[in-house]
């Protein structure tokens, strides 16, 4: 069972995420690559908050292909294109992340491949064995 951790030294974290998931020994992880918003069908919605919807909904797949689902994951990193994006990010990842929440990093890039990606997202897992 992973461990989120909170500790109480410690200033709450700024919105929904631990400081810290301990993964116990013997656990299968999984390490997922940065996924953009592109629909099936290669379609890229314009606002943030739906690509972030999609970027969720590619990391379902993973996490069900693997056994695991969103409580599993141990910590996020995600990227967007401008501060503007962060509230619809944020309100997709909170649809999406279990109580208590992974560890999670939110950074501002300059840009993605193509110009209309505003967001990216990343994810580490982990289960018993």
């Amino acid at each position: 069972m992973l461990r989120k951790l909170t500790p109480a030294a410690m200033p709450a974290p700024f919105a929904k995420y631990s400081h810290a998931v301990e993964v116990p020994a013997g656990s299968r992880l999984m390490f997922c690559s940065g996924q953009l918003g592109v629909g099936a069908d290669g379609t890229v919605p314009d606002s943030a908050e739906a690509q972030a919807d999609l970027c969720f909904a590619a990391i379902g797949h993973m996490l069900a292909e693997a056994g695991m689902d969103f409580s599993d994951i141990v910590r996020i990193n995600a990227f967007v294109t401008d501060r503007a994006h962060m509230a619809g990010y944020m309100a997709s990842r909170d649809r999406h992340v279990t109580n208590p929440p992974p560890a999670s990093t939110l950074m501002i890039v300059s840009g993605f491949t193509r110009a209309e990606f505003k967001v990216e997202v990343e994810i580490v897992a982990a289960r018993a064995a």
